[in-house]
């Protein structure tokens, strides 16, 4: 299966203006995620490429010896803009990853074990992870969406990992959960992780089709997927070390150097990976 993973790196956002160049303890966003990219194609024999939008950020992407395509500032999404540089980086994968430019936290064993699912679950279009959490991040999650009711994704499946919905609520509601709580010391929630994996014409189907109803409301591109009757794979992962849903903010990189202060820099133990 020839694979590529793709990191888009896009200058113009609003809440964060050249945000793939904001530093974050001395390295770039993007030079963190290309760092993810590039053990994790060493690690399955991937191929990674940037896919930009400015001549700054293909500049920042010579400096840091990462290789670049540009693709259309208009692009209306980051899948669009890992379809599109798929195709000028050769165009002819089986199989393409979405490593989004602003999860500076993404575990490369993540990318790599949606690499490796791709080849054996023949029946699935789209691969994405989940992690089940226990009783404790289930409260925590309660209890941040109190303030923040669509920060957080959920996702129903079946024990072999296909998908059946994503929601921004908190999926399933639970009866009995004082019962489950001394049972078990996970809940049957799942939460959702925005990486997603792509079967070249699934990929190619996706970007072709119209934004779905459910799709606008949730404010979930995966459930373009699910609207379409195509098979999603939730595969589970093991809970991150370092977790947060995003750098899509100047705050959200103040929290990003906060937890590195308390836990360490991932980029150093990284970097000897390779």
């Amino acid at each position: 299966m020839k694979a590529l993973i793709t990191v888009p790196a896009r200058i113009g956002s609003t809440r964060f203006p050249k945000k793939p160049l904001h530093l974050i303890n001395g390295k770039s966003l993007l030079e963190r995620v290309v760092q993810i990219a590039a053990v994790a194609a060493k690690q399955t024999g991937a191929q990674y490429v940037v896919a930009v939008d400015h001549e700054e950020v293909a500049r920042h992407c010579d400096d840091i010896g990462a290789p670049w395509v540009m693709t259309d500032p208009e692009l209306p999404s980051g899948t669009d803009r890992a379809l599109a540089a798929a195709t000028a980086h050769g165009g002819d994968w089986d199989f393409v990853l979405n490593l989004q430019g602003d999860a500076p936290f993404t575990p490369p064993e993540h990318v790599a074990l949606l690499i490796e699912a791709a080849k054996v679950k023949a029946e699935a279009e789209l691969f994405t992870p989940v992690i089940r959490l226990d009783w404790e991040a289930l409260d925590q999650l309660r209890e941040h969406k109190k303030d923040h009711p669509f920060s957080g994704t959920t996702c129903l499946r079946n024990d072999e990992g296909r998908a059946f919905w994503f929601s921004k609520n908190i999926l399933p509601a639970i009866r009995g959960e004082e019962k489950l709580r001394a049972a078990d010391g996970f809940s049957p929630v799942f939460r959702h992780i925005g990486l997603y994996g792509y079967r070249i014409d699934a990929l190619r189907k996706f970007c072709a089709a119209p934004v779905g109803t459910y799709e606008k409301l949730e404010g979930l591109e995966q459930l373009r997927f699910l609207e379409n009757d195509m098979h999603v794979h939730a595969a589970e992962v093991a809970v991150p070390k370092l977790s947060m849903s995003g750098v899509d903010t100047p705050a959200d990189a103040e929290l990003a150097e906060k937890l590195i202060a308390q836990h360490g820099d991932p980029y150093a133990e990284l970097e000897a990976r390779l």
